[in-house]
C-alpha cells in the first residue's frame, strides 16, 4: 500500500514542517503474507502439524487437532445457515474450545463477536446479541444457563462437538471481509460494535513491529478478557506465526513465568513480580499510559513495546521500542500502511511540536460501527491528506510529534478514560450511579488510575450504589471506590467541580472496594 500525502491540504504549514507531517506520520510500506488471517494459521497447520497450538491447564492441542477440530465445527456452522458476512456470538471464558470456536467462525467466512460470557451483564448480551443480529452462538456447556434464551437464536456448546471421527474439510465458499466485532463502551451505557477487517489484521499481526518476533516455538500468553481487543493480538498473533498459545487458569503471573510474549495493559503487567518473569522475552503494553518505571523495570531483560490505538485504529496503530539507555518513553511511530496526523480543533496540520488531536489514516482504520451510521459519520471521516476515497478516524487522543518523530501522548479531548485497558464513559457510570433509590445526583472521576464515584446525598446507601452499577454496566466500570456526600461542589456556571472532589475523600468516609 502506497502512502503518499496531498500536498494541498498542507497549504498552512511552513514548507519545512510540511516535509516532517509527511515523514513523521507515515509509516513504512509492507504487504502482508495473507490477506486472511486464519489462512496464516492454515499454512502453519500444514507445515508444522504435530507443533503445540494451544495449551490451557494442562491441556493442549497440535496445529492440525486444532485445525480439523475447528473445520468439523465450521462444517457445523454451516450446516446450521451460517453464510459469509454473518456474525457469530463467541460467549465463553479462556479455554482450549474459545480458540476452536475462534478459528471455525473464521473458516466459514463469518465475524466472531467475542464477549465473557461470567462477566458480561445480561442486558448487555441482549444488546450485542440484537445490534450485531446474531443468529448463532458458540458457548460451553457450563455456560450456556447464562446466556438470554430467545427462539431468535442457536446456541451450540463448542466443548460438546466430537475431538475425534470424521473429518469435514474446510468449509468451501467466500469470506466476509469482517473478521471480529469488538462492543466498546458508547455515552448511553450500551457499546457500540467496532467492525475489524481481516485486512486490517492482516496488516498489524502480519507485519513488524505488532508481530513482535513471534515464530515457531514462541510461547505467547493468552492473559486478557477475550471481550477485549488486545486479546486479538494475543490469540491470533500467536496462530498466525505457528507459535504456542498459552491461555492462563486463575493466576497470570505463573502463566507469565512460564512464556516468551506478554501483552498487556500496563496496570496488568504493573501488578506482576517482574523478578519472577525473567523468562519473558518480549513486552508489549497498550490500552492506558504506561508508567516510566514499568518500562524501566521490564526493559531490564525483555524488548520492551509501548503502543497506542483505540479499537476503532486497529488494536494499536503506533508502537515504540523502549531503549532502556536513552529512558525517553513515548508511544512510538505510525505502523506499516499508516498515517498518523496532528491537527487542531478546525482539522488544520498542527505545526511539528506543537499538541493536537491524533487522527489515524491508512490500512488501521476499521470499518465503523456496527448499525450505528451516524456515530460512524461522526468519527470516521474522509481522508483529505491521503485522498482516493481513504477514511481517517479521530482518536480524540492528543498527542504532539518529538524533534525526532516520535509521538508524546497528552491525554484526551473528552471525559472518555481508560480502567485496566477497556475504554470507560465517566457519564454512563454516573447515569448508572444515579439509578440508585434516593440519589440526587451523582459524579464520577478518575483519580490515579482508580475509578471512584461519588452520590448524594449523604443518606444514599453506597452498596446499592455499586450494585446499581454492576448490574447495568460491565465489571471494569464499577467504581472502585464510591463515596456518599451531602453535596457535590458545583461550578458557579451550576455544574460539578470535579476538581474539588478530591477534597471529599475522607480515609473515614465509607467506600466500597
Amino acid at each position: 500500500m502506497t502512502l503518499r500525502l496531498n500536498n494541498s491540504a498542507l497549504v498552512d504549514l511552513p514548507s519545512a514542517d510540511r516535509i516532517l507531517f509527511q515523514s513523521f506520520g507515515t509509516g513504512p510500506e509492507a504487504t502482508p503474507a495473507f490477506d486472511r488471517i486464519h489462512h496464516a494459521f492454515e499454512a502453519h497447520a500444514k507445515a508444522t502439524p504435530t507443533a503445540t497450538a494451544v495449551t490451557h491447564l494442562g491441556e493442549s492441542m497440535t496445529y492440525l487437532e486444532l485445525d480439523r477440530q475447528a473445520d468439523r465445527l465450521a462444517a457445523s456452522l454451516a450446516h446450521r445457515g451460517v453464510r459469509p458476512g454473518d456474525r457469530v456470538g463467541l460467549f465463553m471464558t479462556r479455554s482450549i474450545p474459545m480458540v476452536v470456536g475462534i478459528l471455525a467462525i473464521l473458516k466459514v467466512g463469518a465475524a466472531y463477536v467475542p464477549q465473557d460470557v461470567r462477566i458480561t451483564p445480561a442486558v448487555h448480551l441482549r444488546h450485542i446479541i440484537d445490534t450485531a443480529s446474531i443468529k448463532v452462538i458458540l458457548t460451553s456447556s457450563d455456560s450456556a444457563p447464562r446466556i438470554p434464551s430467545s427462539d431468535r437464536h442457536e446456541v451450540i456448546a463448542v466443548d460438546e462437538v466430537p475431538r475425534s471421527g470424521e473429518w469435514s474439510p474446510r468449509v468451501p465458499g467466500g469470506s466476509g471481509d469482517v473478521a471480529v466485532v469488538i462492543f466498546t463502551s458508547g455515552t448511553t451505557g450500551h457499546p457500540n460494535g467496532v467492525n475489524v477487517t481481516h485486512a486490517n489484521l492482516c496488516n498489524i499481526l502480519l507485519n513488524e513491529p505488532g508481530s513482535l518476533g513471534i515464530g515457531p516455538g514462541t510461547r505467547v500468553a493468552q492473559i486478557l478478557n477475550i471481550a477485549f481487543d488486545m486479546a486479538v493480538w494475543e490469540i491470533l498473533g500467536a496462530l498466525s506465526h505457528g507459535a504456542t498459545l498459552v491461555i492462563r487458569g486463575d493466576d497470570i503471573e505463573e502463566t507469565v513465568r512460564d512464556v516468551d510474549v506478554v501483552i498487556a495493559t500496563p496496570g496488568i503487567l504493573g501488578s506482576l513480580d517482574a523478578s519472577r518473569c525473567r523468562n519473558v522475552k518480549v513486552v508489549a503494553v497498550a490500552g492506558e499510559r504506561c508508567p516510566q518505571h514499568l518500562a524501566d523495570t521490564w526493559s531490564r531483560f525483555s524488548a520492551f513495546h509501548n503502543a497506542c490505538g483505540p479499537t476503532e485504529v486497529t488494536i494499536v496503530n503506533t508502537m515504540q521500542r523502549y531503549d532502556p539507555q536513552r529512558r525517553v518513553l513515548t508511544i512510538g511511530r505510525p505502523l506499516p500502511n499508516t498515517t498518523v496526523y496532528i491537527l487542531d480543533q478546525n482539522g488544520r496540520p498542527c505545526p511539528i511540536g506543537e499538541i493536537g488531536e491524533m487522527w489515524a489514516g491508512g490500512a488501521c482504520v476499521t470499518a465503523g460501527y456496527l448499525g450505528n451510521d451516524v456515530l460512524t459519520m461522526q468519527r470516521y471521516r474522509p481522508d483529505p491528506f491521503h485522498g482516493g476515497g481513504h477514511l481517517m478516524f479521530r482518536t480524540r487522543d492528543l498527542g504532539r510529534w518529538t524533534p525526532d518523530g516520535e509521538l508524546e501522548h497528552h491525554g484526551r479531548t473528552d471525559d472518555q478514560v481508560k480502567v485496566r485497558g477497556f475504554r470507560v464513559e465517566l457519564d454512563a457510570v454516573t447515569g448508572a450511579l444515579e439509578l440508585t433509590a434516593d440519589c440526587v445526583r451523582a459524579t464520577t472521576v478518575l483519580r490515579e488510575g482508580e475509578l471512584i464515584g461519588f452520590v448524594s446525598p449523604a443518606s444514599v446507601d453506597v452498596e446499592a450504589a455499586r450494585k446499581a452499577v454492576e448490574q447495568t454496566l460491565p465489571y471494569y466500570c464499577v467504581p472502585s471506590r464510591i463515596v456518599a456526600v451531602d453535596e457535590l461542589p458545583m461550578t458557579d456556571r451550576g455544574k460539578v467541580d470535579k476538581n474539588a472532589l478530591p477534597d471529599l475523600i475522607d480515609p473515614l468516609i465509607e467506600v466500597v472496594a
